[in-house]
Protein backbone atom coordinates (compact mmCIF):
# COMPACT_ATOMS: atom_id res chain seq x y z
CA UNK A 1 0.00 0.00 0.00
CA UNK A 2 0.87 3.58 -0.86
CA UNK A 3 1.64 5.64 2.03
CA UNK A 4 0.77 8.99 1.82
CA UNK A 5 2.09 12.08 2.97
CA UNK A 6 0.80 15.93 4.56
CA UNK A 7 2.02 18.59 2.09
CA UNK A 8 4.21 19.46 4.71
CA UNK A 9 6.07 15.59 4.58
CA UNK A 10 6.07 14.98 1.46
CA UNK A 11 8.05 18.76 0.22
CA UNK A 12 10.11 18.31 3.67
CA UNK A 13 10.85 14.07 2.33
CA UNK A 14 11.86 16.07 -1.37
CA UNK A 15 14.33 18.37 -0.22
CA UNK A 16 16.05 15.73 1.97
CA UNK A 17 16.42 14.05 -1.46
CA UNK A 18 17.87 17.37 -2.96
CA UNK A 19 20.27 17.90 -0.41
CA UNK A 20 21.61 14.27 -0.72
CA UNK A 21 22.45 14.31 -4.02
CA UNK A 22 23.93 17.68 -3.26
CA UNK A 23 27.34 18.58 -4.60
CA UNK A 24 29.33 21.81 -3.31
CA UNK A 25 31.51 21.93 -6.09
CA UNK A 26 28.69 21.88 -8.26
CA UNK A 27 26.68 24.08 -6.62
CA UNK A 28 29.88 27.22 -6.35
CA UNK A 29 29.64 27.08 -10.45
CA UNK A 30 26.12 27.31 -10.91
CA UNK A 31 26.16 30.30 -8.37
CA UNK A 32 28.51 31.77 -10.82
CA UNK A 33 26.74 31.47 -13.86
CA UNK A 34 22.95 31.93 -12.09
CA UNK A 35 24.00 35.53 -10.93
CA UNK A 36 19.93 36.45 -10.67
CA UNK A 37 19.94 33.50 -8.44
CA UNK A 38 19.66 33.91 -4.53
CA UNK A 39 23.28 31.63 -3.47
CA UNK A 40 20.79 30.74 -0.69
CA UNK A 41 18.61 29.40 -2.87
CA UNK A 42 20.66 27.14 -4.88
CA UNK A 43 21.61 23.50 -3.62
CA UNK A 44 23.60 22.28 -5.93
CA UNK A 45 22.31 19.07 -7.75
CA UNK A 46 23.71 17.68 -11.49
CA UNK A 47 20.94 18.05 -14.42
CA UNK A 48 20.74 14.22 -14.69
CA UNK A 49 20.11 13.99 -11.10
CA UNK A 50 16.92 15.85 -11.41
CA UNK A 51 15.44 14.56 -14.45
CA UNK A 52 15.88 11.05 -12.70
CA UNK A 53 13.73 12.87 -9.45
CA UNK A 54 11.59 14.51 -11.82
CA UNK A 55 10.93 10.79 -13.13
CA UNK A 56 10.49 9.14 -10.12
CA UNK A 57 8.11 11.77 -9.02
CA UNK A 58 5.62 11.38 -12.13
CA UNK A 59 6.13 7.65 -11.31
CA UNK A 60 4.78 7.90 -8.03
CA UNK A 61 1.73 9.97 -8.82
CA UNK A 62 2.88 12.80 -6.85
CA UNK A 63 3.57 15.59 -9.43
CA UNK A 64 -0.06 16.69 -9.45
CA UNK A 65 0.38 17.50 -5.66
CA UNK A 66 3.87 18.86 -6.66
CA UNK A 67 2.93 21.43 -9.34
CA UNK A 68 0.64 22.97 -6.86
CA UNK A 69 3.18 24.21 -4.41
CA UNK A 70 3.97 26.92 -6.21
CA UNK A 71 6.36 29.36 -5.77
CA UNK A 72 9.24 26.76 -4.64
CA UNK A 73 11.91 27.86 -2.63
CA UNK A 74 14.75 26.29 -3.72
CA UNK A 75 16.18 26.17 -8.19
CA UNK A 76 16.17 22.88 -7.91
CA UNK A 77 12.51 22.79 -7.45
CA UNK A 78 12.01 25.34 -10.22
CA UNK A 79 14.50 22.49 -12.13
CA UNK A 80 12.32 19.38 -11.62
CA UNK A 81 8.44 21.38 -11.80
CA UNK A 82 10.09 22.55 -15.47
CA UNK A 83 11.19 19.17 -16.40
CA UNK A 84 8.20 17.54 -15.32
CA UNK A 85 6.35 19.49 -17.35
CA UNK A 86 8.50 19.14 -20.11
CA UNK A 87 7.94 15.25 -20.27
CA UNK A 88 3.93 15.75 -20.44
CA UNK A 89 2.07 13.94 -23.38
CA UNK A 90 -0.90 15.62 -23.26
CA UNK A 91 -0.61 18.93 -25.25
CA UNK A 92 -3.79 20.62 -23.13
CA UNK A 93 -2.08 19.73 -19.70
CA UNK A 94 1.48 20.89 -21.07
CA UNK A 95 -0.25 23.98 -21.66
CA UNK A 96 -2.22 24.33 -18.82
CA UNK A 97 0.51 23.46 -16.36
CA UNK A 98 3.32 25.83 -18.21
CA UNK A 99 0.49 28.96 -18.00
CA UNK A 100 0.77 28.47 -14.75
CA UNK A 101 4.23 28.53 -13.84
CA UNK A 102 6.09 30.43 -16.15
CA UNK A 103 5.22 33.81 -14.45
CA UNK A 104 7.40 32.06 -11.67
CA UNK A 105 10.01 31.53 -13.89
CA UNK A 106 13.17 33.61 -12.44
CA UNK A 107 16.39 32.01 -14.48
CA UNK A 108 18.06 31.41 -17.55
CA UNK A 109 18.70 27.88 -16.83
CA UNK A 110 15.02 26.55 -15.77
CA UNK A 111 13.51 28.80 -18.93
CA UNK A 112 16.10 27.31 -21.14
CA UNK A 113 15.86 23.54 -20.01
CA UNK A 114 12.08 23.38 -20.10
CA UNK A 115 10.75 21.69 -23.61
CA UNK A 116 8.07 20.04 -23.83
CA UNK A 117 8.31 17.12 -26.36
CA UNK A 118 4.75 17.11 -26.82
CA UNK A 119 5.29 20.71 -28.98
CA UNK A 120 6.53 18.61 -32.02
CA UNK A 121 3.45 17.59 -32.96
CA UNK A 122 1.43 20.41 -31.68
CA UNK A 123 2.81 23.40 -33.53
CA UNK A 124 0.00 25.45 -34.54
CA UNK A 125 -1.04 25.40 -30.49
CA UNK A 126 1.88 26.32 -29.92
CA UNK A 127 2.61 28.76 -32.22
CA UNK A 128 -0.47 30.46 -30.53
CA UNK A 129 1.22 30.87 -27.43
CA UNK A 130 4.03 31.95 -28.79
CA UNK A 131 2.60 35.15 -30.34
CA UNK A 132 1.39 35.85 -26.43
CA UNK A 133 4.69 34.79 -24.35
CA UNK A 134 6.45 37.46 -26.42
CA UNK A 135 3.77 40.11 -25.17
CA UNK A 136 4.57 39.31 -21.81
CA UNK A 137 5.69 41.79 -19.01
CA UNK A 138 7.32 38.89 -17.97
CA UNK A 139 10.90 38.48 -18.64
CA UNK A 140 11.28 34.82 -18.58
CA UNK A 141 8.43 34.08 -20.35
CA UNK A 142 9.41 36.18 -22.86
CA UNK A 143 12.76 34.71 -23.13
CA UNK A 144 10.84 31.06 -23.58
CA UNK A 145 8.52 32.06 -26.29
CA UNK A 146 11.70 33.52 -28.39
CA UNK A 147 13.28 29.97 -27.53
CA UNK A 148 10.53 27.98 -28.17
CA UNK A 149 10.38 29.47 -31.61
CA UNK A 150 13.66 29.07 -32.39
CA UNK A 151 13.67 25.60 -31.56
CA UNK A 152 10.29 24.53 -33.58
CA UNK A 153 10.39 27.03 -36.18
CA UNK A 154 13.22 27.74 -37.94
CA UNK A 155 13.52 23.95 -40.11
CA UNK A 156 10.60 22.89 -42.20
CA UNK A 157 7.84 24.99 -40.53
CA UNK A 158 9.97 28.06 -40.89
CA UNK A 159 8.15 31.84 -41.97
CA UNK A 160 9.17 35.00 -42.87
CA UNK A 161 6.72 35.93 -40.58
CA UNK A 162 8.53 34.60 -37.63
CA UNK A 163 11.66 36.50 -37.32
CA UNK A 164 9.90 39.51 -38.10
CA UNK A 165 7.42 38.84 -34.89
CA UNK A 166 11.14 38.95 -33.33
CA UNK A 167 12.78 41.67 -34.43
CA UNK A 168 9.44 43.81 -33.77
CA UNK A 169 10.76 43.10 -29.87
CA UNK A 170 12.82 45.36 -27.89
CA UNK A 171 13.62 45.05 -24.35
CA UNK A 172 15.84 46.07 -21.43
CA UNK A 173 16.21 43.32 -20.36
CA UNK A 174 19.98 41.31 -20.51
CA UNK A 175 17.96 37.85 -21.05
CA UNK A 176 15.74 38.70 -23.60
CA UNK A 177 17.77 40.34 -25.66
CA UNK A 178 20.73 37.68 -25.56
CA UNK A 179 17.92 35.44 -26.36
CA UNK A 180 16.66 37.14 -29.75
CA UNK A 181 20.31 37.66 -30.89
CA UNK A 182 20.64 33.74 -29.96
CA UNK A 183 17.37 33.56 -32.20
CA UNK A 184 19.14 35.37 -35.01
CA UNK A 185 22.49 33.74 -35.09
CA UNK A 186 20.66 30.05 -35.16
CA UNK A 187 17.95 31.79 -38.02
CA UNK A 188 21.04 33.21 -39.81
CA UNK A 189 22.93 29.72 -39.90
CA UNK A 190 19.26 27.90 -40.76
CA UNK A 191 17.73 30.59 -43.32
CA UNK A 192 20.86 32.64 -44.09
CA UNK A 193 19.57 33.94 -47.25
CA UNK A 194 16.22 35.06 -45.72
CA UNK A 195 17.58 36.47 -42.35
CA UNK A 196 19.95 38.14 -43.89
CA UNK A 197 18.11 41.42 -44.65
CA UNK A 198 17.33 41.69 -40.86
CA UNK A 199 20.81 42.31 -39.92
CA UNK A 200 21.60 44.36 -43.78
CA UNK A 201 18.59 46.55 -42.42
CA UNK A 202 19.29 47.20 -39.29
CA UNK A 203 16.11 45.87 -37.65
CA UNK A 204 17.45 44.86 -34.28
CA UNK A 205 19.08 47.59 -31.74
CA UNK A 206 22.63 47.83 -31.40
CA UNK A 207 23.54 45.69 -28.75
CA UNK A 208 21.29 42.81 -29.88
CA UNK A 209 22.52 42.91 -33.39
CA UNK A 210 26.25 43.32 -32.57
CA UNK A 211 25.56 40.10 -30.36
CA UNK A 212 23.88 37.85 -33.03
CA UNK A 213 27.17 39.18 -35.62
CA UNK A 214 29.41 37.83 -32.55
CA UNK A 215 27.30 34.50 -31.86
CA UNK A 216 27.34 34.21 -36.13
CA UNK A 217 31.06 34.35 -36.26
CA UNK A 218 31.32 31.85 -33.19
CA UNK A 219 28.79 29.28 -35.12
CA UNK A 220 30.17 26.57 -36.77
CA UNK A 221 27.31 26.45 -39.27
CA UNK A 222 28.72 29.67 -40.59
CA UNK A 223 30.71 29.44 -43.59
CA UNK A 224 34.02 31.84 -43.72
CA UNK A 225 32.85 33.90 -46.13
CA UNK A 226 29.66 34.22 -44.07
CA UNK A 227 31.43 35.44 -41.30
CA UNK A 228 33.37 37.80 -43.39
CA UNK A 229 30.32 39.83 -44.47
CA UNK A 230 28.81 39.87 -41.07
CA UNK A 231 31.84 41.13 -39.44
CA UNK A 232 31.62 44.59 -41.86
CA UNK A 233 27.83 44.87 -40.62
CA UNK A 234 28.98 45.77 -37.28
CA UNK A 235 27.52 48.98 -35.86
Amino acid sequence: MKKTYTENEYTDKLRLKLFELQDLKYRDMQIKILPTMDPETIIGVRTPELRNMAKEIVKSGDHKRFLKELPHKYFEEDQLHAFIISAMKDIDECMEELEIFLPYVDNWATCDQMSPKVFKKNKKALLDHIKVWIRSDKTYTVRFGVGMLMEHFLDDDYDDRYPEMIAELRSEEYYVNMMIAWYFATALAKQYEKVLPFIENNRLDKWTHNKTIQKSVESYRISEEQKVYLKSLKR
